[in-house]
């Protein structure tokens, strides 16, 4: 695993614009406090049509700044034919090697979203496997037979091979996650986790690659939402009125598993989970501008560095 802390922002509505000059203005800012990386995030059309498109996201990012590092997380895989998906790896790998990663979920909180795609909800998760499986052999530029429960490929290849392979962490929570990682993932990315269950399950996954006979895990990543501003108070408020406007639910669901203040209170919120393991966290901010979340952001990476000398 990663021994260093990794903080970056997660961004989407500010780096799709049309006005490039914009675009690398905040990702220049981005490098400028320190930032490790960007995640960007991936949905075709969740609650009634919003979303964006992950590979074409950090596309977008990748070109706009020259050492930036890409996450994708996470991208709806299971709902994109395996072979369209390893074409976008190789294409993105020639562009950026080594600055993307690609975090994979099944997503499922909106089930329109899924059914709309032709994909029947239940099989959401085998169809995961399934692609996973053929991402990795599609990697190494060898011709792939496959016939599976969803795809048949014959003679598939896919050229140039990927060279340095992107990373495939693993989104999701509980058994399922720990085993699908441990199958096919380098690692876990956390959402909607508390520190204490983050560090249970980051445990799960240490034996479950011990188990396995794999090296690893070599990435721990937790995303989590953030509220930032001048106080705990007002920073708390906008946090829960965003949230609650994207995910349909009142504000008191998410307070136990998001931070909200100074860049000191979220720093200090962070802490067990970086105790637990987390070395690769994405601050999905909530602020008055993006450029006090790109700020801040960049101050809690400060903090938590000198909090955690020789991690």
């Amino acid at each position: 695993m990663t021994s260093s802390i990794q903080v970056g922002i997660a961004i989407n509505d500010e780096l799709l614009v049309p006005d490039p000059g914009a675009r690398r203005a905040v990702l220049d800012r981005m490098g400028d406090v320190g930032l490790d990386h960007l995640t960007v995030g991936d949905h075709i059309s969740f609650h009634g049509g919003t979303g964006f498109d992950g590979f074409v996201s950090a596309t977008a990012a990748l070109a706009s700044h020259d050492t930036l590092k890409v996450m994708i997380g996470i991208y709806l895989a299971g709902l994109r034919h395996p072979m369209a998906t390893a074409r976008q790896l190789a294409t993105l790998s020639q562009v950026a090697p080594g600055r993307l990663i690609l975090g994979v979920g099944v997503g499922g909180e909106d089930r329109t979203e899924v059914a709309n795609m032709g994909v029947d909800p239940s099989t959401r998760g085998r169809r995961m496997d399934e692609t996973l499986g053929l991402l990795h052999q599609l990697a190494s530029g060898e011709a792939v037979d496959h016939e599976g429960e969803f795809y048949r490929l014959e003679q598939a290849r896919i050229l140039p091979a990927l060279e340095p392979r992107v990373p495939i962490v693993i989104g999701g929570a509980g058994d399922v996650a720990v085993r699908r990682a441990a199958a096919h993932g380098d690692g876990w990315l956390a959402m909607w986790c508390s520190a204490r269950r983050y560090t249970a399950t980051q445990q799960q996954l240490v034996e479950a690659f011990e188990q396995a006979g794999r090296p690893g895990p070599t990435f721990a990543g937790l995303n989590v939402w953030v509220g930032f501003g001048a106080d705990r108070e007002s920073a708390r408020q906008r946090l829960g009125d965003r949230m609650s406007e994207l995910y349909n639910l009142p504000p008191e669901k998410f307070q136990h598993i998001s931070a909200a203040g100074t860049a000191q209170d979220v720093a200090e919120f962070l802490q067990p989970y970086v105790d637990g393991g987390a070395r690769t966290l994405t601050l999905v901010g909530v602020s008055e501008s993006v450029e006090e979340t790109v700020d801040m952001a960049g101050e809690v990476r400060r903090l938590l560095l000198a909090a955690n000398p020789g991690t």
